[in-house]
């Protein structure tokens, strides 16, 4: 089962603020238009032609997320798409963390029932401290746990340096590093990453600067902790799962990485990013399961089995014998049976040996006349 967890969605339509007290809200939720639906449409066909069983629909919110002010795009579209049998829909929302952001971006507490309406969360850090934040703070378990971290690769220049202690940390708490292949064929970029200036227009540089990024990541990282995704926008710009691994083995990983890599990797942070809504990703709800036939107001009869176990009687201070001048309880009281009692051994063995005394007595006697 292949993976495609970044396909954008952009804001369908103008959106009308009013000023209601101190904060912004929405006048109306937007819609989508019939063209932009079919233009949805057409890029899921697309990927489900080409193997993907389970794609992640990917809204990106620049600096603090509010509740007042952003909506949830993804509930409405999907409730329009038309329903495809055997292909998961999953909803991620991506926040880009520039120096506004740096010392709170809505990752709190109070903000929990808003995300989660997403399935996944991601980062995509503009800076060294918010690179430091994300790998060090936000991949703890708890309910607003991050588990992709989307590094831009398609600058002139890194605006940070991946550390191996940072990196290794985030991995170490089970979040991953995303490679998004559309830099890569210098493909059309996100907009609004390259209003939030994380993406190259350039078609040339950021195809030159994604090829340097995308290694240096695969170096740091030692292939471990990676997945791989789309990020197109143009629907020109599809790659089949076997190319993209293909693509992602000339970067250093082996031909099993670059598989898991889109398979793998992803289903796994599927998966953990499903326990983000439980206590520290350890406890999940619990659900009871009533066997058919089951009625509680006539309880089932139990009936334990008895068994008849003869246990041998322990011995007491009373039985038991000096014996060379040890105590040692006695054979008959411990194996149970019949045997023969210590002392009388030993008294035999004496009068064996008065026997000899005699007999050697007599023989020097009789050397002696």
């Amino acid at each position: 089962m292949f993976f495609d967890l970044n396909l954008p969605v952009s804001l369908p339509t103008a959106t009308h603020f009013s000023k209601k007290g101190k904060g912004k809200a929405f006048d109306q939720d937007p819609q989508f238009t019939a063209a932009q639906l079919r233009v949805v449409d057409a890029q899921i066909d697309v990927l489900v032609h080409l193997g993907y069983r389970v794609i992640a629909f990917n809204q990106t919110v620049h600096k603090k997320v509010d509740p007042k002010i952003h909506v949830n795009l993804l509930d409405g579209l999907l409730s329009q798409l038309k329903g495809r049998d055997g292909i998961v829909f999953l909803k991620r929302l991506t926040i880009i963390l520039d120096e506004d952001s740096e010392k709170g971006f809505g990752l709190i507490n109070a903000n929990i029932p808003y995300f989660n309406s997403y399935d996944l969360l991601s980062l995509i850090p503009t800076n060294q401290a918010t690179l430091a934040l994300a790998c060090l703070t936000h991949t703890l378990p708890s309910q607003l746990t991050t588990h992709i971290i989307s590094i831009p690769l398609t600058l002139a220049r890194p605006p940070f340096h991946l550390k191996h202690t940072l990196i290794r940390t985030a991995i170490k708490n089970g979040a991953v590093f995303e490679i998004s292949y559309t830099g890569a064929l210098g493909g059309e970029s996100e907009p609004i990453l390259v209003e939030a200036g994380v993406a190259d227009p350039s078609a040339l540089s950021a195809r030159r600067n994604w090829w340097a990024s995308a290694r240096e990541l695969v170096r740091v990282t030692k292939g471990k902790g990676l997945i791989v995704s789309g990020g197109v926008v143009a629907q020109a710009d599809f790659r089949a799962p076997r190319d993209v691994a293909n693509l992602v083995s000339l970067l250093g990983l082996p031909q099993d990485g670059a598989h898991d890599a889109s398979t793998k990797n992803a289903k796994s942070t599927v998966l953990r990013a499903q326990t983000r809504k439980t206590y520290r990703a350890v406890l999940s709800e619990p659900v009871i399961m009533v066997p058919e036939g089951y009625y509680p107001d006539q309880p089932a009869e139990t009936t334990q089995p008895t068994h008849n176990v003869s246990v041998a009687p322990l011995a007491t201070e009373k039985d038991v014998n000096s014996v060379n001048g040890k105590k040692r309880p006695r054979e008959e009281d411990v194996i149970g049976g019949t045997a023969t009692n210590l002392t009388s051994n030993h008294s035999s063995k004496g009068g064996e040996g008065d026997k000899r005394k005699k007999k050697r007595k007599k023989n020097q006697e009789r050397n002696a006349n």
